[in-house]
């Protein structure tokens, strides 16, 4: 049994460079706390697919993770949070949210130009519909292309010059050491993340009781708090991972008129039509312990701004 001291802990993971990265994290932490741990590859839909994932639809990357660790196939998963469905799987409980890298998007672009130095026209490549409707909605003229493959080839693209720029997560630049390919770090103004974007899922079975209390001393309460705002968010939106919401919460120190210092969780969220005639913005301030409240609030504030009139009346280009 995996929450045995002496058994080897089976991590599954998809077999990309960038997944087996963020699972080799989790796992060399398990073994620098004595445990013996290895990577078990599962092979995903959305590894075998070259179709956009806006197509191939939630969940291509995590079901076969999750079912085998349902069938006991492996022990635990690490999983891309973002990749995860917005429904929970009673099957499987996630005890960790690592300490999370920059949720940001990052700008990969020719010549070391920044997204206003590119001129109109400018092709640019993203796998993602909320990041095409962002860059649509700054009305700067540019093409947006669909693009799929590995961060190597994503960034290939630009160096050979099929493409003028890409978008993509800094954080799996970072986590694999390619933070000089980036020309620019967008903002949220500009461009608002993914929800759960830079996170990690860590996930065990829900009868593992042993294995998920080891799992829980990796936890990180201000990520999680962060992340569970902007899922709860997104849920509520009744949106998957490919539909053009953009979330952001942080936990950040504030000071009361006594002068006492105190943590505020934030949240920054919209909802983009995907072919940026319109987005609707709308922010919150709660407490780190009521993330769930904050984010159905600011979800609610969306949905009265006419949120669901943009998600319904536009169709992705």
């Amino acid at each position: 049994m995996a929450g045995s001291d002496d058994a080897v802990i089976r991590i599954g993971t998809r077999g990309s460079l960038l997944a087996t990265t963020q699972a080799g994290t989790i796992r060399d932490e398990l073994i620098r706390r004595g445990r013996r741990a290895e990577l078990v590859i599962i092979s995903t839909d959305g590894d075998r697919s070259q179709k956009p994932v806006a197509e191939i639809g939630v969940g291509v990357f995590t079901a076969a993770l999750r079912e085998a660790i349902a069938d006991h196939r492996v022990d635990m998963a690490v999983h891309s949070y973002k990749d995860l469905p917005t429904a929970a799987d009673d099957r499987l409980v996630i005890p960790a949210i690592p300490r999370r890298e920059d949720p940001r998007d990052a700008l990969v672009a020719r010549d070391g130009m920044v997204l206003g130095e590119l001129p109109a026209g400018s092709v640019i490549g993203t796998s993602s519909v909320r990041r095409a409707a962002q860059l649509r909605a700054l009305g700067l003229g540019l093409e947006i292309r669909p693009l799929r493959g590995n961060l190597d080839t994503r960034l290939n693209r630009v160096s050979s010059g099929d493409l003028d720029a890409i978008v993509v997560a800094r954080a799996g630049l970072a986590r694999l050491g390619r933070l000089d390919d980036v020309t620019e770090t967008l903002e949220p103004v500009q461009m608002l993340p993914a929800p759960a974007q830079g996170a990690l899922a860590v996930e065990c079975r829900a009868g593992d009781t042993g294995l998920a209390a080891l799992l829980a001393e990796l936890d990180d309460p201000d990520t999680r708090a962060a992340v569970t705002a902007e899922r709860v968010l997104l849920a509520k939106l009744e949106a998957g991972c490919s539909a053009p919401v953009g979330a952001i919460a942080e936990v950040v120190e504030s000071i009361d008129e006594d002068g006492r210092i105190f943590d505020e969780l934030s949240l920054r969220a919209c909802v983009a039509a995907a072919d940026g005639s319109d987005v609707i913005r709308a922010s919150g301030i709660g407490t780190p312990g009521r993330s769930e409240e904050l984010g159905l609030s600011v979800a609610a504030e969306l949905f009265e701004l006419g949120a669901r009139e943009v998600m319904s009346n536009s169709a992705p280009q």
